[in-house]
């Protein structure tokens, strides 16, 4: 995926540049107040709709017996709204005998800085889990956690959603989770930093492999990276917020928040950063090895990381940071390890859509050395070009392939 097939859009209701950078060709869906209404959503493509501030809309899934299936929302706030601590979005999976195969929700946290946020949701075929295994429809609900919560004003908000779908694996394999893995704190990583600048959305999340990564940052401004993390390997992450260049004095609770989405765009961990104008840093918590195992844990944390490929990165500053610091940027420090080799994954029966987005291919770890999204025909660029016809997607292949074969010559 090249950063620059994710676009930003305008906020219908306030006219206001979008925080966030919609994939391009992403298809319009209307979300229904009634699952009888509900449109449906297609693993592999990127949709773009929208939430009221009150109440819930369904979108529907289609669904085989054997494949996991997994949805995610992104809501996006305009930047002129006002959330409550505890608001956020709210994702809920249920068969079509109103049997809940799962429901998340992502919250905005103390700082009440309005960003993009998102949860997800899935229909998992498991020794451990009797409900939600027929084929069938299941229904998507979205909705508000605390739309009428002190401070939260009533407007509606963007969504991007995006479905897809894990085979089964060819051989019966554990069905529970590890019980040792390596938990303890790893220690940042050192060394002189790199510039990379991150992007304004997930399709558009700019590749971080390990090192010590630095960008500028404004107070209300998201940024999205991508890791490659394959079987086996775990992932260790710590954030550096610089000094303030103003002198003022202050304290802005969870100033800097960056969450860690697995590759189906499912929240792991977060970690909040409170800012007093001087230096500060947050770690994430540690993280096992990514393995296919991990899904049948009870800890949330761990039960994520159950499969290999593009894990993100995205880090908010609080809008409040200016009011007491000022509009900086003010400079971000990213430290990331990525330790252990790779291992074989699960052998899996079919393939997932979309194709090799739960892997890592040698593009992937080409990009997250040169910063610049891999070339091939990966998972991501899939979902980006989904709405563009075969032939622009191709000629957009070539093109980037292009620049990038100049690049190593230039080198």
């Amino acid at each position: 995926m090249v950063p620059g097939q994710a676009s930003a859009a305008t906020d219908q209701a306030s006219g206001t540049p979008s925080p966030y950078a919609f994939a391009d060709g992403a298809l319009r869906v209307q979300g229904a107040r009634s699952t009888g209404d509900a449109a449906p959503l297609k693993p592999g493509e990127v949709y773009k709709s929208s939430l009221p501030g009150h109440g819930k809309v369904n979108y529907r899934l289609d669904l085989d017996a054997t494949s996991n299936a997994y949805v995610s929302v992104t809501a996006v706030p305009s930047p002129d709204s006002t959330v409550s601590v505890i608001d956020g979005v709210k994702v809920t999976v249920q068969d079509a005998e109103g049997n809940t195969c799962s429901d998340d929700n992502t919250n905005f946290g103390a700082a009440r800085s309005p960003h993009p946020v998102a949860a997800w949701g899935m229909r998992e075929i498991s020794p451990n889990r009797p409900l939600c295994r027929k084929p069938g429809a299941y229904y998507v609900s979205v909705e508000r956690v605390d739309p009428q919560g002190e401070g939260s004003s009533p407007d509606a908000w963007d969504l991007e959603l995006v479905a897809m779908t894990e085979p089964r694996t060819a051989r019966t394999g554990a069905t529970g989770a590890p019980e040792v893995w390596n938990s303890a704190t790893p220690q940042p990583l050192q060394g002189d930093a790199r510039h990379r600048e991150g992007g304004a959305g997930f399709t558009g999340a700019t590749p971080l492999g390990q090192g010590v990564w630095r960008d500028d940052i404004r107070p209300g401004q998201t940024l999205f990276y991508a890791v490659p993390v394959d079987w086996g390997q775990q992932l260790s992450v710590t954030a550096d917020l610089g000094s303030s260049e103003t002198g003022a004095t202050g304290y802005t609770a969870d100033a800097l928040d960056l969450t860690l989405y697995n590759p189906a765009r499912g929240d792991v961990a977060d970690v909040g950063v409170g800012y007093t104008g001087g230096q500060r840093s947050g770690s994430l918590p540690p993280l096992p090895p990514v393995g296919h195992a991990n899904r049948y844990s009870a800890t949330s944390q761990v039960s994520a990381m159950r499969f290999a490929g593009s894990y993100y990165l995205v880090a908010h500053l609080s809008e409040g940071v200016a009011d007491t610091f000022g509009d900086g940027p003010f400079k971000m420090t990213l430290r990331v390890t990525v330790s252990g080799e790779p291992r074989g994954g699960p052998e899996y029966a079919g393939e997932s859509v979309p194709e090799g987005v739960f892997e890592v291919s040698e593009q992937d770890r080409e990009a997250a050395v040169e910063g610049v999204a891999a070339s091939g025909d990966t998972a991501m660029r899939a979902l980006a070009v989904g709405g563009i016809g075969t032939g622009s997607a191709l000629l957009v292949g070539l093109g980037v392939w292009s620049l990038l074969a100049r690049r190593r010559t230039a080198a």
